[in-house]
Protein backbone atom coordinates (compact mmCIF):
# COMPACT_ATOMS: atom_id res chain seq x y z
CA UNK A 1 0.00 0.00 0.00
CA UNK A 2 1.29 3.44 -0.93
CA UNK A 3 1.91 5.93 1.89
CA UNK A 4 -0.09 9.09 1.73
CA UNK A 5 1.77 12.32 1.08
CA UNK A 6 1.38 13.73 4.60
CA UNK A 7 2.79 10.60 6.27
CA UNK A 8 5.67 10.48 3.78
CA UNK A 9 6.40 14.17 4.36
CA UNK A 10 6.39 13.78 8.14
CA UNK A 11 8.79 10.84 7.94
CA UNK A 12 11.04 12.91 5.68
CA UNK A 13 11.08 15.83 8.12
CA UNK A 14 12.01 13.53 11.02
CA UNK A 15 14.80 11.99 8.93
CA UNK A 16 16.02 15.45 7.87
CA UNK A 17 16.27 16.55 11.52
CA UNK A 18 18.28 13.39 12.30
CA UNK A 19 20.60 14.07 9.35
CA UNK A 20 21.19 17.63 10.50
CA UNK A 21 21.86 16.54 14.09
CA UNK A 22 24.41 13.97 12.85
CA UNK A 23 26.13 16.80 10.96
CA UNK A 24 26.38 18.82 14.18
CA UNK A 25 23.47 21.20 13.66
CA UNK A 26 21.31 22.28 16.58
CA UNK A 27 17.59 21.98 15.79
CA UNK A 28 15.81 25.19 16.84
CA UNK A 29 12.31 24.41 15.55
CA UNK A 30 10.43 21.98 13.34
CA UNK A 31 7.28 22.84 11.41
CA UNK A 32 7.54 26.52 12.33
CA UNK A 33 4.26 28.15 11.28
CA UNK A 34 2.92 31.65 11.19
CA UNK A 35 0.11 33.34 9.27
CA UNK A 36 2.31 33.51 6.14
CA UNK A 37 3.37 29.88 5.91
CA UNK A 38 5.64 27.17 7.27
CA UNK A 39 9.32 26.29 7.45
CA UNK A 40 10.05 22.59 7.89
CA UNK A 41 13.21 22.90 10.00
CA UNK A 42 15.07 25.82 11.53
CA UNK A 43 18.54 24.83 12.67
CA UNK A 44 21.76 26.45 13.75
CA UNK A 45 25.18 25.60 12.36
CA UNK A 46 27.82 27.44 14.37
CA UNK A 47 26.67 31.09 14.15
CA UNK A 48 24.39 30.66 11.10
CA UNK A 49 20.64 30.13 11.20
CA UNK A 50 19.62 27.62 8.55
CA UNK A 51 16.08 27.49 7.18
CA UNK A 52 15.55 24.03 5.69
CA UNK A 53 12.88 22.95 3.23
CA UNK A 54 12.43 19.18 3.20
CA UNK A 55 11.04 17.48 0.10
CA UNK A 56 10.32 13.76 0.20
CA UNK A 57 9.22 11.52 -2.64
CA UNK A 58 8.79 7.78 -2.96
CA UNK A 59 10.32 7.88 -6.47
CA UNK A 60 11.69 10.31 -9.06
CA UNK A 61 8.86 9.49 -11.48
CA UNK A 62 7.77 13.14 -11.41
CA UNK A 63 11.26 14.64 -11.05
CA UNK A 64 13.65 15.27 -8.20
CA UNK A 65 12.05 16.49 -4.98
CA UNK A 66 14.19 19.65 -4.97
CA UNK A 67 12.61 20.70 -8.28
CA UNK A 68 9.39 21.36 -6.35
CA UNK A 69 11.14 24.20 -4.50
CA UNK A 70 10.42 26.67 -7.28
CA UNK A 71 10.70 30.46 -7.19
CA UNK A 72 7.26 31.12 -5.63
CA UNK A 73 7.98 28.52 -2.92
CA UNK A 74 11.41 30.08 -2.28
CA UNK A 75 9.87 33.55 -2.03
CA UNK A 76 7.31 32.30 0.53
CA UNK A 77 10.02 30.59 2.61
CA UNK A 78 12.09 33.79 2.59
CA UNK A 79 9.08 35.80 3.76
CA UNK A 80 8.33 33.35 6.60
CA UNK A 81 12.03 33.35 7.56
CA UNK A 82 12.13 37.16 7.69
CA UNK A 83 9.02 37.16 9.87
CA UNK A 84 10.71 34.60 12.18
CA UNK A 85 13.86 36.73 12.38
CA UNK A 86 11.84 39.83 13.25
CA UNK A 87 9.78 37.96 15.87
CA UNK A 88 12.92 36.56 17.52
CA UNK A 89 14.88 39.83 17.15
CA UNK A 90 17.64 38.07 15.21
CA UNK A 91 17.90 40.41 12.22
CA UNK A 92 21.71 40.59 12.46
CA UNK A 93 22.31 36.81 12.43
CA UNK A 94 23.81 35.19 9.30
CA UNK A 95 21.25 32.99 7.55
CA UNK A 96 21.00 30.59 4.66
CA UNK A 97 18.40 28.43 2.95
CA UNK A 98 18.98 24.71 2.44
CA UNK A 99 16.93 21.94 0.86
CA UNK A 100 17.04 18.31 1.91
CA UNK A 101 15.57 16.03 -0.70
CA UNK A 102 14.72 12.45 0.18
CA UNK A 103 13.85 9.67 -2.24
CA UNK A 104 13.27 6.31 -0.59
CA UNK A 105 16.29 5.72 1.66
CA UNK A 106 18.58 8.15 -0.20
CA UNK A 107 18.97 11.82 0.62
CA UNK A 108 20.81 14.87 -0.60
CA UNK A 109 21.48 17.98 1.52
CA UNK A 110 21.75 21.04 -0.71
CA UNK A 111 23.36 23.88 1.23
CA UNK A 112 22.70 27.45 0.05
CA UNK A 113 20.02 26.07 -2.26
CA UNK A 114 18.56 29.52 -2.90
Amino acid sequence: MKENTKVLGTKGEVLASQILKQKGYQIIATNYCNKIGEIDVIAKQEDTLVFVEVKTRSSVKFGLPSQAVNYPKQKKIRTVALSYLKATKNLDVPCRFDVIEIVGKEYRHIENAF
